[in-house]
């Protein structure tokens, strides 16, 4: 608060917390989280999936792929936020390039059958993932203004696979 002003300086608590050092623990989290998934999917969850039924197979497979993707595109608005906390780019510059970045990957935990057969500890990834993914999207609405269109958009499965094939293939 400026002294003599009358006015009481806002602090917008998301911003402060993406541009300070608390931010250390958010980046170091998701940062883990990305490498801890591609352990799994290399390792155990390929042996585990080895033992799927031919649909919860199918399923474990694009939601792998929806996973993977999730975490990139963290792991990217980590970075870039990353990056403007160590003064290599401006927070002009990140908001520009974090355009790029998709925080909107939708999961099929709630609307397929198959769910409960996929292995426990690929689901956990998962709904860790899912809920990353939440908490940066909030916070990056309240640094860099709200962006709803992933609440109005239906779910579309379709639109999603594509949306899918095309961040893999970088199209």
């Amino acid at each position: 608060m400026e002294v003599g002003s009358g006015q009481a300086a806002t602090i917008n608590l998301a911003e402060h917390r993406v541009f300070s050092g608390s931010f250390k623990k958010l980046y170091g989290e998701g940062m883990h989280l990305v490498e801890e998934a591609a352990e799994y999917l290399d390792g155990q969850g390929r042996l585990e999936a080895k033992s799927l039924s031919r649909i919860a197979a199918t399923l474990y497979a694009a939601e792998s792929m929806r996973l993977t993707t999730r975490l990139m595109q963290i792991a990217s608005w980590l970075l870039l936020q990353r990056a403007a906390n160590s003064g290599e780019m401006t927070r002009d510059q990140v908001a520009a390039e974090k355009s790029k970045v998709r925080l909107d990957t939708a999961s099929a935990f709630d609307t397929d059958h198959s769910w409960g057969e996929l292995p426990a500890s690929f689901r956990d990834l998962v709904d860790r993932s899912l809920r990353l993914q939440s908490l940066v999207r909030r916070m990056d609405g309240e640094v860099y203004g709200a962006d709803d269109s992933f609440e109005r958009r239906a779910v579309n499965p379709v639109s999603d696979q594509i949306t899918l094939l095309k961040t893999a293939f970088g199209r």
